[in-house]
Order: structure tokens, then sequence, then C-alpha cells
């Protein structure tokens, strides 16, 4: 970034900010004192991270990390963040561990040739990392920031999943076109499933049963059911489950280049992101049937469902568009103007606003989720590409 443009750039967002201010008590939640909620950008091409002040819906600071970084989470039991960068081609990557609670880079993880993405276990003490120049999935120990496993899967490994009931590990391998199944308790490969061109996105559903694929350079979705050990009796469950290996279950028709997948909290249906045909496509997870292709904009790439399940957000592409999706009603229902490039998607802790990370732009696009409007830009970085948030109480 030049750094001589920033002040000029950050003036240039301040009039709007001055409108923010005014409207705030009417149409925002009131924090308390000690409320901190942080929104994490990463800027590919300036070797930085973008925190953006969410109370106070502001640019808070850019932080100097790793080389192009590519994906970042946050910790759900610590304030603290983790950013992929995926290093030089030749090079190895590394994962840049933030503090919260100051905005600092507090540990650096090396990690193995070009990571790309993070997944991170419910009690935050692990996270798993494809490496996709390694072909190999980077077990670190988050407390210790160190790496304590590496565990080999197929050919440009692009995403990992964890199962809810913590029982596996999913892996899309994009270049072998396959999809790994680990056991996390042995770190040990379990099982690999072919026949998935572009292997590019994961989901479970949210009783573990059943993995859904999105198979990039194809039109289909490959569909997984898990392994399970015999279920014994319950009131909820009175007849006994027989156990079962993993097997595969079907591969539906979809639109042309699903390259993501987003399933409702509930688990009811899975949407797939279809880049080339411009539209989704819904699944129904009992049945594995393809609902219908809804036309919702130019090379959708990023689909996120609201909290309640109602609503489907999909950032395009190539476009300036999120389109908003109802579900119960089937059909697109409007479109947001945002940034040039909408590329991430993420929600504040409430929900009431909706971050767009805006590619080519180099903005986040701040949406009213209540009005399905544009409410602020805030300056990012150069080739901004991923985002996450973090509120915690300060102490």
């Amino acid at each position: 970034m030049n750094l001589y443009a920033l002040p000029a750039r950050l003036f240039a967002f301040a009039l709007p900010a001055l409108a923010l201010t005014a409207c705030r008590p009417h149409d925002f939640p009131q924090y308390p004192a000690n409320y901190r909620e942080y929104a994490y950008v990463t800027n590919g091409d300036s070797n930085t991270v973008t925190v953006l002040d969410v109370v106070n819906m502001r640019l808070d600071r850019e932080i100097a990390v790793g080389q192009k970084p590519v994906a970042v989470a946050v910790s759900p039991t610590r304030n603290e963040v983790y950013v992929v960068n995926s290093g030089a081609p030749t090079a190895s990557g590394s994962v840049s561990v933030l503090n919260a609670e100051n905005n600092s880079v507090a540990a650096t993880i090396q990690l193995r040739r070009s990571p790309v993405s993070i997944e991170i276990d419910p009690a935050g003490n692990l996270a798993y990392v494809p490496n996709s120049g390694s072909n190999s999935i980077s077990v670190l120990d988050l407390k210790a920031r160190s790496e304590i496993a590496s565990i080999g899967v197929g050919e440009e490994p692009v995403a990992a999943r964890l199962s809810p009931d913590g029982k596996t590990l999913a892996v899309a391998n994009r270049k072998a076109g396959s999809v790994s199944l680990i056991d996390p308790a042995t770190r040990t490969l379990r099982a690999v499933f072919d026949g998935c061109p572009g292997a590019a996105d994961v989901v479970i559903l949210p009783d573990s049963s059943k993995l859904f694929a999105a198979c990039s350079t194809g039109h289909q979705i490959m569909i997984l059911a898990l392994a399970r050990s015999e279920a014994h009796p319950s009131a909820a469950n009175p007849q006994p489950l027989a156990p079962r290996p993993d097997s595969l279950e079907t591969l539906l028709d979809v639109g042309q280049a699903p390259v993501q997948l987003a399933l409702k909290p509930d688990g009811g249906e899975v949407f797939a992101s279809n880049a080339l045909s411009n539209n989704i496509s819904e699944i129904y997870n009992t049945t594995d049937e393809v609902g219908g292709a809804t036309m919702v904009g130019e090379y959708p790439v990023r689909g996120l469902v609201s909290t309640d399940n109602s609503l489907l957000y999909v950032a395009n592409l190539h476009s300036q568009y999120v389109a908003i999706y109802s579900i119960d009603d089937g059909k697109r229902i409007a479109s947001v103007q945002v940034g040039d490039g909408p590329s991430a998607l993420a929600f504040s802790a409430t929900g009431h606003l909706l971050f767009v990370v805006d590619s080519r732009s180099d903005d986040v696009a701040v949406v009213r989720t209540s009005s399905h409007s544009l409410f602020e830009l805030l300056p990012a970085g150069r080739s901004p590409n991923a985002i996450a948030v973090k509120s915690f109480t300060a102490r």
C-alpha cells in the first residue's frame, strides 16, 4: 500500500462516517463500554490484515502479517485470530496469531508450502491447515504455537472441515479430484473417494451423518454417508442404528463450476454457488434432490445463510452486487449494490450487518440486513480476499 496515499483515502471515507454517528442510536445495538467487535480482512497483495472496528464502524488499523494472506479464522474460546499466509510458491507459508485485545501479532507458526485455509476445533485447541503445495494437512497446537503433526492427503488440498461430533476431518483435494476422510483422534487417513473433479469445498450436516463436496471443474455435488458406530437405544432413538462404513451416497447434477457450498444452520438445505452458470442450486439433504436453480448474478462465488435460516446472501464476483435469496419462497428477492468484485461475506455478531469484501475495489461494504441497503464503505488493503468477525468483552 502507498503510505503517502493513505491519509487521502481515509479522508474520503470520513464523510459517510459523520452520517453514521447521527443514525447509530436508531439503527444499532447499544454496546456496553467494554464490548469489542472487530472484522479482520486479509489483503493478499498488501501482506496485511485490515482491522475494522464494528462498534464504531471505522478503520482501526492495518497489521503486517506474512506473505500473501489468504484466509482468516477466529478462536471460539480465546481472544485470538489466525491468519493463513500462503507465502511464495516455492517457500513455506505460515499462520500469524493475532491478539484481538490489542490487535497485534502475538506469534507466527511456520507451515509447509502454500497453505490456503484453516479449520479450528470447537475447543479452540487445534487447527487443521491444508497445504496445497505439499499435499498435506498441518495439525497445529494453538496453545503451544506449533505444528504437532502432518497428514498426507490427495494432490492440492484446499479445504478442510471437521464434523460436529469431532470424528471426521474431511479434506477437498482439488487437483486430485477427491475427498479424503481423516480420523482426528489417530490422525490417520480413513478413506479416499475419487470422482469429484476440482474438489473445492466441503460441508457436513449438524448431526455428522453426511458430507457434501463441491466438484468445481464439473457440474456435480458429491454426497458421502459418514461412518458411524452402533448407536444404543435411547428415549429419543428407541431403535439402534446399525454401524456403517464411509460410503458414496450419490452424485448430484447442479450448475457449471460449483465452487462453494453454504449450509443452513439447521442443516435443512445446502446451496451450491455455480460460478459459470450464474446461479445457485438448492439441495435437500433428506432426499438428496436438487430443488432447482435460481439466477443470482455474474459469477457467484460465495453464499452465506442468515442465522434464522431464512435468507441466503450470494456474492457475485464479476459484478458489484450481492443477491438475496428467500429460502422459504425459493426465489431471489433483492440485490444490493456494493463495491467491485464481492468475494467474501461475514455477519456481525448480532447479525444486523453483513460485511462484503470487494476484491477489485479494495474495500468492505457494510450492508444493513434489516433493510438490505448499503450502509457504508470502509477501506481495505490491496486484493482483499477473506474476512472473519470476533467479538468479546474486554478485561
